[in-house]
C-alpha cells in the first residue's frame, strides 16, 4: 500500500474532495477505471514525498489523470480539455511542468497493480470454475467496480492492497446480491479474517453512500437494487 500522507498542506479531507472530483471527470472523458486507479495511485505516491500547495492540488489531479490516460488509453484527453475543467485557473505550461516533476519524482515508474486489474482477474477466475453463472459474475463485477470506485476517495482504504480490495468488493457484491454461486474468496490468497475486516469497512462505506453508489452504477443495474434507496 502507498505510504501515509506526509504533506502538511494536504489532508485526507482535501484528498477525498479531489478524488471525488476526478471520478466524474474520468467518466466525462469516457476513461477506463484502470486509468482512474493509476491516477490515484500516482497521486498518493507523489503526495507521500512531495509538498503540494493547496491551490495547486486540482492541477496535480488533472496532471496525474493525464499521465495515467497516456499510459492506458488509446485516446487520452488533451491538455486543453483538462485545463478547461479547471475554469482557466492554470496554464498549459504549468500543467506540462508539473507533469515533468511528477514523472521525475516517480522515476518514470507509472505502472502499478490496481483494483481494476484484480477485479478483472478474479472475475475471469470465477468464470473458469465448474458451474459458474456468467450472469451472476457480470452483476457482481458491475457492483464491485462501483464499490471499489467509491473506496478510492476514502483514504481509510489506502491501508489495503489492491488485490484485497478487489476480492472484498466482489465478496460484498455477491453478498448484497444474494448470489447462489459466489466467488470463492480463497482464490485471493488472503485469510478469512482479513477479508471479513475489509468487507466490513466496505459495507459501512456502502451504507453511508448509497445514493452516490447508485449514480456510479449503470441505471438498469441500480433500478434492480432496492437496498440502494435512501442514504446519502
Amino acid at each position: 500500500p502507498p505510504e501515509p500522507l506526509l504533506v502538511p498542506q494536504v489532508n485526507a479531507k482535501s484528498r477525498c474532495k479531489l478524488v471525488s472530483w476526478l471520478i466524474p471527470v474520468h467518466r466525462h472523458f469516457g476513461l477506463s477505471f484502470e486509468a482512474l486507479c493509476l491516477a490515484v495511485n500516482m497521486l498518493d505516491r507523489f503526495l507521500a514525498t512531495t509538498p503540494v500547495a493547496a491551490d495547486c492540488f486540482q492541477l496535480l489531479g488533472v496532471t496525474v489523470l493525464l499521465i495515467a490516460s497516456k499510459q492506458v488509453e488509446v485516446h487520452p484527453p488533451t491538455v486543453k480539455e483538462l485545463l478547461d475543467l479547471c475554469c482557466g485557473i492554470f496554464t498549459r505550461k504549468q500543467l506540462l511542468n508539473l507533469e515533468c516533476i511528477v514523472l521525475h519524482r516517480l522515476r518514470f515508474d507509472v505502472a502499478a497493480p490496481t483494483i481494476s486489474f484484480f477485479l478483472e482477474h478474479f472475475s475471469l477466475v470465477r468464470l473458469e470454475a465448474p458451474g459458474a453463472d456468467p450472469g451472476e459474475a457480470a452483476a457482481a463485477r458491475s457492483l464491485a467496480g462501483a464499490v471499489a470506485e467509491l473506496s478510492l476517495a476514502d483514504y481509510t482504504f489506502n491501508k489495503y492492497a489492491p488485490s484485497l480490495l478487489a476480492a472484498s468488493s466482489l465478496g460484498l457484491a455477491d453478498r448484497l446480491l444474494r448470489h447462489r454461486r459466489p466467488l470463492d474468496l480463497r482464490v485471493s490468497g488472503y485469510p478469512d479474517g482479513l477479508l471479513r475486516g475489509c468487507m466490513g469497512q466496505l459495507q459501512l462505506l456502502v451504507s453511508l453512500n448509497r445514493r452516490t453508489l447508485s449514480r456510479l452504477l449503470p441505471p438498469e443495474v441500480a433500478r434492480k437494487r432496492p437496498w440502494l434507496r435512501g442514504g446519502r
